[in-house]
């Protein structure tokens, strides 16, 4: 099914326009199906490990193909990648979830927050601040490490306010972001095992999610 996935995109990328996804919107709904299914199956399994999934409806979790043109300079009408998201809440959680992106020549899992908003991310800051050894800890596991070398996003140029500049890991406090993500080769997702690496993948990431979600649920009045 993904190699197809992967075709789809690769010719929606060369014919970015309403008149051929029309001509190929049966191919798609097809496509868009068994991305869901294969969706729920990583649910399934992610809960075996992340209780906080379980009952998550993969419908929740998927992103529309349709692009947002309202702002934006570039008017093709539809996003090149199948991608989902796979939180408690769904797409638009706040908290710390499994991210599977397909799109040709940049195929990704990855997990943590991504574009919290302002309080919330002055929150993340302050308590990987408050426990920068656990949380440098976690990162810095050789597992988590191998999984996930970098962290990705945007990163301030200076400190944050009220952190003193000679912090040892103040790379950490200037991002904007706390995800990881790893990018996989196309072929990756055409093997027979690829979900059985796909959630050996996710679990490395576990910890990391369970130590931002505490903060995201105290945000959210949770705690």
């Amino acid at each position: 099914m993904n190699a197809e996935i992967i075709q789809f995109l690769k010719e929606l990328r060369e014919n970015n326009n309403r008149e051929w996804f029309q001509a190929n919107k049966n191919c798609y709904d097809v496509l868009h199906k068994g991305f869901i299914d294969e969706v729920q199956q990583l649910i399934n399994r992610i809960a075996l490990f992340d209780p906080q999934v379980a009952g998550l409806e993969a419908k929740d979790c998927m992103f529309r193909i349709y692009r947002d043109l309202r702002f934006s300079p570039d008017k093709t009408p539809y996003k090149i990648h199948f991608a989902a998201y796979m939180a408690q809440g769904g797409r638009a959680s706040e908290r710390g979830g499994y991210y599977i992106h397909l799109k040709p020549g940049a195929c990704m899992l990855s997990g943590g927050v991504w574009c919290p908003p302002p309080k919330l991310l002055k929150m993340l800051r302050q308590d990987i601040y408050d426990h920068i050894d656990e949380f440098v800890g976690i990162i810095e596991n050789p597992s988590f490490k191998n999984a996930f070398p970098v962290m990705e996003g945007e990163v301030l140029k200076r400190m944050p306010a009220g952190y003193p500049a000679d912090f040892k890991y103040g790379e950490i406090l200037r991002h904007k972001d706390f995800s990881f993500s790893t990018i996989k080769p196309d072929e990756f997702f055409m093997t027979n095992d690829w979900m059985d690496r796909a959630v050996e993948t996710f679990e490395q990431m576990l910890p990391f999610n369970n130590f931002l979600n505490y903060t995201v649920d105290e945000f959210l009045g949770r705690v």
